[in-house]
């Protein structure tokens, strides 16, 4: 279910508390949720899966991502739940995991990652980092 986007980074459509402990068995050490709450019906809450992280020792943030674009402070949030992962494994959802992936590929491009690289990194995922391309590349440093 979680989409290997490097070895340290896995994305994932919207996950259950069940699979909170895959995820620590995978080595994940940090939970980024991208999906507002009661985005639809019956969606795991964050607060459920905040508490269920916590008990198997895993760090959890929140920075929702809309289906009206991505924010600077949304970048900065991903930035710090990459910071703070270390050397262990950030998994990240959504709905899709779509949002998850452009929001990690628009971080890392303004970090200075290749996006050339990152969008074969997405692709090999399944993800299309395309809508958000034009901007990984105002976005990254000249």
């Amino acid at each position: 279910m979680f989409r290997k986007l490097t070895d340290r980074i896995l994305v994932s459509p919207q996950i259950t508390i069940d699979q909170v402990g895959e995820a620590k068995a995978q080595g994940v050490t940090v939970i980024l949720n991208n999906r507002p709450d009661d985005e639809e019906p019956g969606q795991v809450n964050g607060a459920e899966i905040e508490a269920a992280a916590k008990a198997a020792g895993i760090a959890y943030l929140a920075v929702p991502v809309s289906h009206g674009g991505f924010a600077p402070w949304q970048l900065d949030g991903m930035a710090a739940a990459l910071e703070q992962a270390g050397d262990g494994k950030l998994l990240a959802y959504c709905r899709s995991g779509t949002r998850s992936t452009l929001l990690w590929s628009l971080t890392r491009a303004r970090a200075g990652d290749n996006a050339d690289v990152l969008a074969a990194q997405a692709a090999a995922a399944g993800y299309d980092i395309t809508p958000v391309r034009q901007i990984m590349d105002a976005l990254a440093p000249q």
